[in-house]
């Protein structure tokens, strides 16, 4: 168990793992594995569970108490209307425990293909180019 929120760690696919993020689209994933990939990290991505579904309303003008009769007599098909599709998501891990993203980001121990060091803004992919040599606190 996590000390506190900044640190996580799961067991993925039967491994422990130190979590960096959750619920990311594929297209963050290979953004992701990319880096920690080239860093020496041994990285781990599991589908993360579809969310939990929340209970249907009553129908309008409807009490509560009487919500399971009127909807006695409706069909199946109509009395609950087909939720939209959440996007598929996934959990992105190392197996390294050890690893912090904040500290690795703000410690600036992350290193992009070309040798630079990966800032914030491109770790969250504000910018395209992780061209930043001055560290943030002498800016």
């Amino acid at each position: 168990m996590a000390i506190n929120q900044n640190h996580l760690f799961e067991e993925l696919n039967g491994i422990k793992c130190s979590i960096v993020e959750k619920n990311v689209l594929p297209a963050r994933v290979e953004f992701l594995r990319g880096i920690l990939e080239y860093n020496g990290f041994a990285v781990v991505v599991v589908e993360s569970p579809p969310p939990k579904a929340a209970a249907a309303a009553p129908a309008a003008g409807v009490p509560a108490a009487d919500a399971g009769a009127a909807g006695a007599g409706m069909p199946a098909a109509d009395a609950a209307p087909a939720a939209p599709q959440a996007p598929e998501t996934f959990t992105v891990g190392v197996t390294d425990t050890m690893f912090n993203p904040v500290n690795a980001i703000f410690g600036r121990l992350l290193r992009t293909r070309d040798g630079h060091v990966v800032t914030l803004a491109f770790w969250q992919q504000k910018e395209k180019d992780s061209q930043d040599e001055v560290p943030y606190f002498e800016k």
